[in-house]
């Protein structure tokens, strides 16, 4: 796969110097040191509203962890409306939904992407049961092969409010990250999604302000 290929989105493979870049690897440090000890092996990525970034986010963060000589897979597990397959400029035929199907056989769906040490494994076929897919015990032994194979593992994942995919997916996680559009979320509903994610027993390691004016 060619750099041209790279969505424009991914600004820490694209334009390392920059100062979106230099803010990624600034949340990659906090979350690492977050922790105070324990580490965050998997962390999700959400938000309170479609079109706030996450995925883009998601995808960023990973690239960062990538950089940093860490061996990163990065997982889409929006299986309503996929996005990372765009992002890395790869097939989106077999992914995680394939692999849910078939009990947690990840091997058969990671996929290399054009960033040394970040595999990727894309959303696959849109299933009419994503919520059931997600919350199964199929779900949970994919992310423990994952753990094994890898230093990180990124989750993209649909937002909390709308859906309980997201949800159910960050209570898996070690931690999860909140995406936040500025002059998008109302406060209210920021705090709902927080409310949602603690009544989930998800635990919050981070939150991200996109759209920013500077």
């Amino acid at each position: 796969m060619s750099r041209s290929t790279l969505n424009r989105s991914l600004i820490v493979e694209t334009h390392p110097g920059s100062a979106i870049s230099e803010a990624f690897r600034g949340l990659r440090t906090n979350l690492e040191f977050s922790g105070g000890g324990e580490e965050y092996r998997t962390v999700s990525v959400t938000s309170s509203l479609r079109g706030e970034g996450k995925s883009t986010t998601a995808a960023n963060l990973a690239v960062t962890y990538a950089k940093a000589n860490r061996r990163v897979l990065v997982v889409d597990a929006d299986l309503r409306k996929p996005a990372l397959h765009e992002l890395f400029g790869l097939p989106n035929r077999l992914g995680l939904s394939n692999a849910l199907m078939k009990h947690g056989k990840l091997d058969e769906v990671i996929q290399r992407t054009n960033v040394p040490n970040l595999s990727a494994v894309t959303a696959g076929p849109i299933p009419p049961n994503p919520s059931e897919m997600l919350d199964s015990d199929a779900f949970s032994a994919l992310l423990q092969a994952a753990k094994e194979q890898f230093d990180i593992v990124i989750v993209d994942t649909p937002p909390v409010t709308d859906l309980s995919d997201g949800l159910v997916v960050a209570s898996r996680c070690d931690g999860v990250v909140l995406v936040m559009k500025a002059g998008r979320v109302k406060n209210e509903t920021a705090l709902k999604a927080k409310a949602a994610l603690d009544y989930g027993k998800a635990k919050i390691i981070g939150a991200v302000l996109t759209n920013v004016n500077r």
